[in-house]
């Protein structure tokens, strides 16, 4: 585990994220980001950073914490990083006890680690069906019930779990619509039992994003699926990473004080789409890219 303090985050007064958001909106605050390496993950700990939080970035890859940590640090921003196995309970009780004995507290946390593969039901082993939902519904359950023994029970604060467009079922990928589906659960049981402790918990649901994630699916038929998704979506577009991370911002901002047990989509109201109403083909879907470093998935740029 690395921990630097800046001297850009005193020479700097501006952060290079275009956040929509003011820039002190978390000074003075630990907020964890699991997953912080890549994807969402890298994209939010950028955001909170540059809002002036003290982002502890979680994950099993060492050389991506430190890169991540690397580039909050060159912005002006502060951040840590600890890597664990997310699945592994007494990882995650030693973990957060490192985090509270160097930071004090934690303010927020951001579970937003998973990862899930595409396979029909059928064919889904024990074996995967069991990582999947390690992956996706273990973890969260670790870190946010670590989080509020150790620091949120006694002091409050907001947690954002990571969900995803489960509504209707995830076909070819069962195993992680599970997961998913029980995160959001899982959530909403904390909103209720933690609330006297004075803590809000809440989820998003991304959709179709436009993140490095989908340059880990290597299965051809499902790479061509990729590449036409947004033909799908109303929006006739894929999000961007920073239109995830504005959300998650928003519920752990202040502005969200009576937000608790919610889920927020980010899908472009994909699940609205019956396919008894041609969707037609536009360009009108402003998007919103604040993420300075995001780095276009290369799967949407191949023929």
């Amino acid at each position: 585990m690395k921990s630097v303090k800046s001297v850009q985050s005193v020479v700097k007064n501006l952060m290079p994220y275009n956040s929509i958001y003011k820039a002190d909106l978390f000074a003075n605050q630990t907020i964890i980001v699991t997953g912080g390496g890549s994807g969402i993950g890298r994209c939010t700990a950028h955001e909170l950073a540059a809002l002036g939080a003290h982002v502890v970035l979680l994950g099993r890859s060492i050389d991506k914490l430190e890169a991540v940590q690397a580039e909050i640090i060159e912005d002006g921003g502060d951040a840590s990083w600890h890597s664990l196995d997310l699945r592994e309970e007494s990882a995650v009780v030693e973990t957060i006890k490192k985090i509270v004995a160097e930071r004090g507290r934690i303010h927020h946390l951001v579970s937003n680690a998973g990862g899930q593969y595409p396979t029909p039901l059928a064919k889904i082993t024990a074996n995967g069906f069991d990582s999947v939902i390690r992956n996706n519904l273990h973890s969260h359950f670790y870190i946010c019930r670590e989080t509020f023994n150790q620091s949120m029970q006694q002091h409050g604060g907001s947690i954002v779990t990571m969900t995803a467009d489960h509504w209707g079922g995830m076909p070819n990928m069962a195993h992680s619509g599970a997961a998913r589906a029980g995160t959001l659960n899982l959530t909403q049981t904390m909103a209720v039992e933690w609330a006297p402790n004075g803590v809000r918990a809440n989820a998003v649901a991304p959709g179709w994003i436009a993140s490095s994630g989908l340059d880990t699916y290597e299965d051809p038929g499902f790479r061509k699926m990729i590449k036409n998704m947004h033909r799908e979506v109303p929006l006739q577009r894929l999000a961007e990473e920073s239109e995830v991370s504005a959300a998650i911002t928003f519920l752990l901002s202040p502005g969200a004080a009576f937000v608790s047990g919610q889920c927020i989509a980010i899908d472009g109201a994909a699940p609205c789409n019956t396919r008894n109403f041609p969707l037609k083909p536009h360009d009108k879907s402003q998007s919103f890219d604040g993420f300075h470093r995001a780095v276009r998935p290369k799967i949407l740029d191949e023929d």
